[in-house]
């Protein structure tokens, strides 16, 4: 059983709707193979996002990027109500234009906040944007889907401006294991390169098996998933992003020595082989 796998699904560009349940049972670390904004409303817990819990609340926002591992990690004694929006790259791709990165919100350098808190004495104009969205998403009156649409990409920029304008900021008393932490974006960093056991202790300071129990405690994974799921998800981007690439190539640019080893990995992770997926989502 893998220790974290893919949760959720998208068909559409992009998907807004509201939860108010608790959460009786541990959510396991998981991920997505889209982005994720998260407004919490009401809220009593953590979220831990690659290893930094961030401790929540109302109206706090998450930012989880496509392919990061995450888990709530919420009181299941309490409310928790929340907005979600779930959004296919690609469409961020599209709508965005030169200078108007509509993403750039997920692109983060490794360790920077993922959860962030709205300023005090704000009126937060994008508070009420991100309720209109969720209310119009669910509605059916005349050229609601384009209308719904127009909205998102309204909340977007909102967002962005929120970003540059410091109206959010980041949630200071967020924690992360002071060894941990740099070593994942280490790993981010050089996905080609060794990232043995030993590798990593000797980057880290520590003894290998010292860093193998620090980092399945910081994390909730083992290293080697750790690295092996990461590798994984890069060479399945290249695969779209560079589809004049061979997929031997691919494979060792993504640090998998042996072909064969990557293509079992790949299709036991995806349910698909290399090649599959390049044929599926290609031009996507």
């Amino acid at each position: 059983m893998p220790e974290y796998e893919k949760k959720g699904y998208l068909v559409q560009d992009f998907k807004v709707f509201r939860l108010n349940s608790p959460m009786p049972r541990p959510i396991p670390p998981h991920y997505h193979d889209f982005h994720k904004i998260i407004l919490f409303l009401d809220v009593h817990g953590d979220y831990i996002i690659e290893g930094t819990s961030y401790p929540l609340g109302p109206q706090d926002i998450a930012f989880v990027r496509a392919g990061e591992i995450h888990r709530p990690a919420i009181d299941g004694n309490s409310p928790y109500e929340r907005i979600v929006i779930y959004i296919a790259p690609g469409f961020l791709a599209r709508v965005s234009r030169p200078g108007a990165d509509l993403s750039s919100c997920f692109q983060r350098a490794p360790g920077e906040a993922g959860v962030m808190r709205l300023a005090a004495g704000h009126s937060h104009e994008l508070l009420s944007q991100m309720e209109k969205l969720e209310q119009t998403a669910r509605g059916d009156g005349f050229a609601n889907s384009l209308y719904t649409e127009a909205l998102f990409v309204e909340f977007m920029i909102l967002l962005h401006r929120a970003l540059f304008s410091h109206e959010l900021g980041t949630v200071k008393e967020a924690a992360a294991d002071e060894k941990i932490q740099p070593l994942l974006g280490y790993i981010e960093n050089h996905l080609a390169d060794d990232l043995s056991a030993d590798a990593l202790a000797q980057e880290a300071y520590l003894s290998k098996y010292y860093l193998m129990r620090r980092f399945k405690a910081a994390t909730g994974y083992s290293l080697h998933r750790y690295v092996t799921m990461k590798r994984l998800l890069h060479a399945r981007s290249l695969l779209t992003e560079s589809p004049e690439r061979a997929i031997t190539e691919i494979s060792a640019d993504s640090g998998f020595t042996d072909y064969t080893a990557f293509f079992r990995a790949f299709k036991t992770q995806f349910s698909v082989t290399p090649q599959e997926w390049r044929k599926l989502h290609i031009g996507k």
